[in-house]
């Protein structure tokens, strides 16, 4: 491949429930030189997550959405090809906004892309798009402040496999709580248990959720982490304790609906239960990343903590790999290898 042409996916359409190949326009790009302050990175991973969906519709969120015709938004790691900013040299590995796109170029201190360096002696480079990266940063800020859990309580999880899942519940054993996680399928099961050290794992896909907890939380659900709702938010919602918390992290069981999204039947059991739901967005908490960095990382090097990566070869891969998190094929977190490191 010609080193100077960069290779982009951009959005072509906003899908009407699960993203179509028609949705998406491959596209190619002579690189420009660089300005004063600007610097070109080469993209070696990108991170696949379920909030994709949301970006591509239109209307009102935490975030615009991505415009048809611009490079599909994605978090990703890559290297310092050229540098004009004393920000960063060649060579670095930063994390950052890339888009879907073989290379980004750009102010260094572009604040949408919000660039920050990150070192393979910490960690392998996957691991900061899961643990290390925003599903890590979302499962750490999102557990630690919005759920403020104390030693010895219960805290449940769903889509316990993925990224977010997976870093919610080695976080909250460290911090002393009894963790029970949701996932589907035996597989996912046993790893959630057997590797990262849940005390138990309900496979929703062959077993009753409403009889697992019974059986896994004889005393009630103290906090309780959503990243799917539909019916399993409400199943949970029936076994809160009084002045429980609810954290609102996703609804990926919602995302490729064609019909409005369901709420909690069940959201009483929130007023009987002086109970709190609460939503987690993680770009709130980016002055405080390196906290979270700093301690994961730590209990990474101890052996005290793990991740799963489930990786997908090619930047042409990426509208098949993305259909992988709503159809559950993905194995831990998802994430797209555009080059070598």
């Amino acid at each position: 491949m010609n080193p100077r042409i960069n290779h982009q996916i951009r959005l072509a359409a906003r899908p009407v429930g699960l993203p179509q190949a028609s949705d998406w326009q491959f596209t190619e790009e002579p690189l420009r030189d660089l300005q004063d302050g600007e610097i070109l990175i080469r993209t070696i991973y990108l991170s696949l997550d379920p909030a994709m969906r949301g970006w591509m519709n239109e209307g009102k969120s935490y975030i615009r959405p991505v415009a048809i015709g611009e490079v599909m938004r994605a978090g990703g790691i890559g290297q310092v090809v050229e540098s004009k900013s004393p920000r960063f040299k060649a060579g670095d590995y930063v994390s950052g906004g890339t888009g879907v796109q073989e290379y980004w170029i750009g102010d260094a201190n572009d604040k949408h892309a919000a660039f920050y360096p990150v070192s393979p002696k910490l960690a392998a480079l996957p691991k900061f798009l899961n643990a290390l990266g925003m599903p890590g940063m979302t499962a750490y800020f999102g557990l630690l402040d919005v759920g403020q859990p104390k030693a010895g309580e219960t805290v449940v999880v769903s889509g316990a496999a993925g990224a977010v899942g997976q870093t919610v519940g080695q976080v909250a054993k460290q911090k002393g709580c009894r963790v029970v996680g949701i996932a589907g399928g035996k597989e996912k099961c046993d790893f959630v248990v057997k590797e990262l050290g849940f005390d138990a794992c309900i496979d929703y896909k062959n077993n009753s959720v409403k009889e697992g907890l019974k059986t896994h939380c004889p005393n009630g659900v103290d906090i309780y982490f959503d990243n799917v709702g539909g019916d399993i938010l409400d199943t949970v919602l029936t076994r809160i304790n009084l002045k429980a918390r609810i954290i609102i992290c996703g609804a990926i069981s919602q995302y490729n609906n064609t019909t409005p999204v369901k709420g909690p039947a069940n959201y009483l059991s929130l007023l009987v239960n002086r109970a709190r739901m609460e939503g987690i967005v993680v770009f709130d908490y980016a002055s405080r990343y390196a906290e979270a960095v700093a301690e994961m990382g730590a209990w990474m090097q101890q052996g005290q903590f793990h991740t799963r990566e489930d990786i997908v070869q090619g930047l042409e891969q990426f509208p098949q790999a993305l259909l992988m998190l709503f159809e559950g094929k993905n194995f831990g977190k998802l994430i797209l290898q555009v080059a070598q490191e």
